[in-house]
């Protein structure tokens, strides 16, 4: 069984897309159509913009999940069995399985973005990636720090957490952490705490956006990052994509879940290999490949 897979914020890069639109008249038709959606010139940012352009939230996002999708709905031999994303990818997964239109999930992409961009505008805040520490025990720390806010955000593969909160709270995790036995602390270069009670206010906007666009009966489940289960109900898609925003990424739960219920090969749709790498560290014994 065929898994495909999509990559989140992080994944960008100059350049990224302009392969794809100068060879696949199908993928060139979507992104000129994202322009008009957007009411800007995304596309031409993809293909010039710095990297400090390209880091924007706001660009970030749709852009992602633009060449991601592209890249699936002009594929030939696309076919999955099921799908899932990493944070922002789950939109990608969503269109990719039929749940929603290019057009409507482009639209929510831009939304989320630009709500997650004032939420973090309100709440000061960041991101840290902790290394080589058991899951339970950064979790165990972040528990402990009581008047800050820190909690798991995106459990990408063994030993790769990724904690979300204040900024304060991270610096006080990163050297808790660290004397517990981390590898490594790392702090993110992102502009909030993604996946965090600091996202609230981004959660409410989003969710009021979805409960007014149409959500259709998917062709294959998606295994949500909320709870790495496989869903084809539209009510339940909804309640998950929602959630999403202040809950974690359960990505390396999603994968062992995935290969649990069949999947073999593992296709990753959108720029870079990042979640290849993590799916062959999740279950070695898969194929993991781009499209």
């Amino acid at each position: 069984m065929k898994a495909y897979v999509f990559p989140g914020q992080g994944a960008q890069f100059t350049g990224m897309g302009k392969d794809l639109y100068d060879n696949n008249p199908k993928a060139k038709k979507l992104m000129d159509e994202a322009n008009s959606i957007l009411g800007f010139n995304i596309i031409e940012t993809m293909f010039t913009g710095s990297a400090d352009e390209l880091k924007q939230t706001k660009v970030t996002q749709p852009a992602i999940f633009i060449h991601s999708v592209a890249l699936a709905l002009s594929s030939e031999t696309f076919a999955p069995d099921m799908v899932a994303g990493h944070s922002l990818g789950e939109f990608s997964a969503l269109v990719a399985n039929r749940t929603l239109s290019f057009q409507d999930a482009l639209k929510l992409v831009y939304k989320r973005a630009m709500a997650m961009q004032r939420a973090c505008e309100i709440n000061p805040s960041t991101m840290a990636a902790i290394l080589g520490l058991d899951d339970q025990k950064v979790e165990e720390v972040c528990a402990s720090i009581k008047d800050e806010i820190v909690v798991a955000a995106n459990y990408n593969c063994p030993g790769q957490l990724v904690i979300s909160g204040s900024i304060k709270g991270i610096d006080i995790a990163c050297e808790k952490l660290k004397a517990a036995g981390a590898k490594r602390a790392l702090p993110l270069q992102v502009g909030g705490a993604f996946h965090s009670p600091l996202m609230e206010p981004a959660k409410e906007e989003l969710a009021a956006a979805i409960e007014n666009t149409t959500f259709s009966q998917p062709i294959c489940p998606v295994y949500q990052n909320v709870n790495a289960a496989p869903s084809t109900k539209v009510d339940e898609i909804k309640k998950n994509l929602i959630a999403q925003l202040t809950a974690p990424v359960r990505w390396t739960q999603s994968v062992q879940r995935m290969t649990q219920d069949g999947a073999k090969t593992y296709i990753e749709c959108g720029p870079g290999k990042v979640l290849q790498g993590l799916v062959k560290k999740i279950s070695p014994e898969v194929e993991a490949l781009s499209l």
